[in-house]
C-alpha cells in the first residue's frame, strides 16, 4: 500500500534529509567502521533519492530505503576495494615517480597558478601526450579552445617560470646573475 504524500517531493527528501541524516551514518558507521566512508554512503543514497523523487516520495517507508541503498552501496564498495588491494598486493609497490627537483617544483607552483583551463589543457597536452582533439572531447570543449589555452598558458608558464628564475638566482657585486648557484 502507498502512503499519501503530503509534502512536495523534493521537499520530503530535504526533510528526511535534516530527520534521518545523522542517524544513517551512525548505523553505517557501525556497518563501515569509517565514519568518512559510512557519510559518503548515505549522502550517495541520497543522491539516489534525487534522481527520481517522485518515485522516491512514493515509497512507503523512505528511510529504509535509504538504509538499505546505503548498506548495498558500502558493501560494493568494499569489495571492490579488497579486489583492489589483493591486485595491488600482486604486483608491489608502484614505482617512485615523484620529482623533486627544484626544476619541477618550480614548475608544479607555476601551473597551479594557471587558469583551470590552462592547466588542464597543458597537462594532457605535455603529461599525459593527448592530441588537440582528444583534449577537446575529454574537457568537452572546441579544439580551437584547446589550442588557445595551450598558447595562453605556455606564455603565461613562461612568464610565471621567469619570475621564478630572477628570485631565486643570486646576484654578485657587479649586478650579474650568477648561474652556478
Amino acid at each position: 500500500m502507498r502512503r499519501e504524500v503530503t509534502v512536495a517531493d523534493g521537499d520530503l527528501i530535504s526533510v528526511l534529509y535534516a530527520s534521518c541524516f545523522r542517524r544513517l551514518v551512525v548505523q553505517l558507521y557501525s556497518v563501515t567502521g569509517d565514519l568518512s566512508e559510512a557519510q559518503e554512503a548515505v549522502q550517495e543514497a541520497f543522491t539516489r533519492a534525487l534522481v527520481s523523487p517522485r518515485r522516491f516520495a512514493a515509497l512507503e517507508n523512505p528511510e529504509a530505503w535509504l538504509r538499505r541503498v546505503a548498506v548495498n552501496w558500502a558493501r560494493s564498495r568494499f569489495r571492490r576495494r579488497r579486489v583492489l588491494d589483493g591486485l595491488l598486493r600482486r604486483i608491489g609497490p608502484p614505482p617512485d615517480v615523484a620529482d623533486h627537483s627544484p626544476e619541477h617544483l618550480a614548475l608544479l607552483a607555476a601551473l597551479r597558478e594557471l587558469p583551470e583551463g590552462q592547466r588542464h589543457a597543458l597537462a594532457l597536452h605535455y603529461l599525459v601526450d593527448l592530441p588537440v582533439d582528444e583534449i577537446a572531447d575529454t574537457l568537452g570543449v572546441s579544439a580551437g579552445t584547446v589550442k588557445s589555452r595551450l598558447s595562453r598558458g605556455r606564455t603565461a608558464l613562461a612568464a610565471l617560470l621567469a619570475d621564478t628564475d630572477t628570485t631565486d638566482t643570486d646576484h654578485t657585486e657587479t649586478g650579474r646573475i650568477d648561474a652556478r648557484s
